[in-house]
């Protein structure tokens, strides 16, 4: 797949920079690809077009406010976003920096007076190993931390981010980034989906900064595609099974949710790291149906 190929027109006035009132406010479009049909609806029409016996399979993935400002000791500014925890109590992590000058091991950034972060390792030019000095790093995170929006958003952060920029169902925090198919969905249609008998499962997947990095390859077969952990736990995993079995369809929420489980495959390992890249010539052996975001 040459990357030219998917070149197309995009004028920046067009580029939403804050979400519509209402979450279910958007458009969907419909393309029904057997018959070559596309159908203009609204989101709020969507358990009209999920087709019964399905499984709606959903990323639980929850936003932090991964984004610190600090200062060094000698008082330059540092700007870190985290990007994965490497241990249960949140108190080491895998992060991005930018700085006036390196960010050595062993160099202090003082977000605020409860909040302290040392460089422990740095891998290559990108990724930094920090340990977060602080009593309790998770609500240190959660006062001092802004939510990473999309660079393309090209704003700052407002209070409503925290809520918008979440889904309704996320559980499970961990994500620089959400899953934006799922921001559409509202508890309304959901219990739409309930009531039509639509069965409905979660999956974790931690969307990571790799979401937004540029590809430079003209090739996508050399581009090196980023990795993020996903968790299928052992109902969802019956859940999705059931409807295969059935002849249901599995719509999935999302390409985090497809990227997971199309690595996992129906049968395989229920908790990993995925690099899988989907493009054109790919075979989908779970997902039938997806609804994703523009």
């Amino acid at each position: 797949m040459k990357l030219d190929a998917l070149d197309y027109e995009l004028p920046e006035e067009l580029i939403a920079a804050t979400p519509p009132p209402e979450r279910d406010g958007g458009r969907m479009m419909v393309v029904n690809r057997r018959m070559g049909a596309i159908t203009h609806a609204g989101v709020r029409d969507l358990a009209r077009y999920v087709p019964d016996r399905a499984a709606l399979v959903v990323n639980d993935t929850r936003v932090i406010p991964a984004r610190l400002y600090g200062h060094r000791e000698t008082g330059g500014k540092v700007e870190l976003l985290l990007v994965r925890a490497l241990d249960a109590t949140a108190t080491r992590w895998k992060a991005m920096g930018r700085a006036s000058k390196p960010l050595r091991p062993g160099t202090t950034v003082r977000i605020a007076n409860d909040l302290t972060v040392r460089v422990e390792s740095r891998d290559g030019e990108a990724m930094l190993t920090l340990a977060l000095e602080t009593d309790d790093p998770w609500r240190a995170i959660d006062r001092h931390g802004q939510v990473p929006l999309p660079p393309y958003m090209r704003r700052a952060p407002e209070v409503f981010d925290r809520e918008r920029y979440q889904t309704v169902f996320a559980r499970n925090p961990g994500a620089v980034a959400a899953p934006t198919a799922g921001l559409h969905l509202t508890e309304a249609i959901l219990a739409d989906l309930e009531a039509k008998g639509v069965a409905r499962a979660s999956v974790t997947l931690h969307v990571g900064p790799g979401t937004f990095l540029p590809v430079t390859v003209d090739d996508l077969d050399q581009h090196p595609m980023h990795a993020e952990w996903y968790d299928i736990p052992a109902r969802s995993a019956e859940i999705v099974r059931g409807a295969k079995q059935s002849g249901g369809a599995v719509v999935a929420v999302g390409t985090t949710v497809v990227r997971t489980l199309e690595s996992w495959g129906g049968d395989g390992a229920l908790q990993g790291d995925t690099r899988l890249l989907i493009q054109p010539g790919s075979t989908f052996r779970v997902v039938d149906r997806l609804l994703t975001n523009f």
